[in-house]
């Protein structure tokens, strides 16, 4: 009887190791359109925020150019490329921080904007390490 439900157990296990590795390339596609889509839009609001929205100046800013840096990392993201993920997900973390300050510090629709800042590059910053550590091979070190 002992050994009926070890059979029992090991089959049930070898079911569950079976979905989770058919479901595993769809999150992973999860993590890769939610990066991409969540690149692409904090590019635009970026560009949006000062040059229509709410500029520092009226009829805009100069400030529209701290988009550029997120352009760099953009064709990396979008052909999928583990190394672009692991670098842009540091670079991120400047938006986060200027959307911390000028949420704190601004009021009216620059507050707002500044929070889907904030939101946007937390999106990508979870979904870019996410990706990594799918795409991770199964020799590397965690």
């Amino acid at each position: 009887m002992a050994s009926g439900e070890t059979c029992t157990a090991d089959r049930s296990m070898r079911i569950v190791r079976r979905k989770l590795t058919e479901t595993a390339p769809m999150t992973t596609r999860f993590f890769y359109l939610s990066s991409c889509i969540s690149l692409i839009l904090l590019i635009f609001l970026c560009l949006a925020w000062e040059l229509w929205l709410a500029p520092i100046q009226p009829g805009g800013s100069w400030l529209f150019l701290k988009c550029l840096p997120l352009l760099a990392p953009l064709f990396g993201i979008l052909h999928g490329r583990r190394y672009t993920y692991q670098w842009a997900s540091m670079l991120i973390l400047i938006y986060f921080t200027e959307g911390i300050v000028r949420a704190t510090s601004e009021s009216g629709i620059s507050q707002w904007l500044a929070a889907g800042e904030i939101m946007l590059s937390l999106v990508f910053f979870c979904s870019a390490i996410a990706y990594v550590r799918r795409t991770r091979s199964s020799g590397e070190q965690v």
